[in-house]
C-alpha cells in the first residue's frame, strides 16, 4: 500500500495562520497601550475608516452634505487596533496563500522538466533504434545479395 507525501508544508501554513490570530492579539494589546502606536499607527486608519463608513451610510439615507465628526479616541484607539490585529491576519493569509502557490507552481515546472526530459531521452532511444535497424537491415540486405551471388545457389 502506498502512503501520499506527507503535506509537512500544508502543515506548516495551517499552523503559522494559527500563531496569526494570538500574534495580531499581542499586537493590538501593544498597540493600545503604546501612545506612539495609538496616535501614528491606530488613529489615523480607524478616523478613515469611520469617514469612509459614515459617508457611505449618509449617502445610502439621502444626507449628501451632512458633516461627520471624528470618533472619540478611546474608540478610535480601540477601532484601530481592530483594524491593524485584522490587517496582521490577513497579511499572513495572503503570504502563505502566496507561499503555497509558488510551492505548487514549482513542483509543477519541476514534474514538467522531469516529463519533458523523459519525453526527450525517449525520442533519443527512438532514433537510435531507427538507425539500429536501417544497419540490420542493410546487413540483411547485403547478406542476401552475397548468398545470391555465390555458385550454385538457386532462388527457389
Amino acid at each position: 500500500m502506498v502512503v501520499g507525501a506527507f503535506p509537512i508544508a500544508k502543515l506548516l501554513y495551517l499552523g503559522i495562520r494559527q500563531l496569526s490570530k494570538p500574534v495580531a492579539n499581542r499586537i493590538k494589546a501593544g498597540a493600545r497601550r503604546s501612545e506612539f502606536f495609538k496616535t501614528y499607527v491606530c488613529l489615523p486608519p480607524a478616523q478613515l475608516y469611520h469617514w469612509i463608513e459614515m459617508r457611505a451610510k449618509m449617502r445610502i439615507m439621502g444626507f449628501k452634505g451632512a458633516v461627520i465628526k471624528p470618533m472619540n479616541e478611546e474608540a478610535a484607539a480601540e477601532l484601530g487596533a481592530e483594524l491593524l490585529g485584522e490587517t496582521i491576519i490577513f497579511t499572513i493569509g495572503g503570504v502563505c496563500l502566496i507561499a503555497e502557490y509558488s510551492r505548487q507552481s514549482f513542483n509543477t515546472k519541476k514534474k514538467e522538466e522531469e516529463l519533458n526530459n523523459k519525453l526527450l531521452y525517449l525520442n533519443q532511444e527512438l532514433t537510435e533504434l531507427s538507425l539500429t535497424v536501417e544497419t540490420l537491415d542493410t546487413q540483411v540486405r547485403e547478406m542476401k545479395r552475397l548468398q545470391l551471388a555465390q555458385p550454385g545457389f538457386s532462388k527457389n
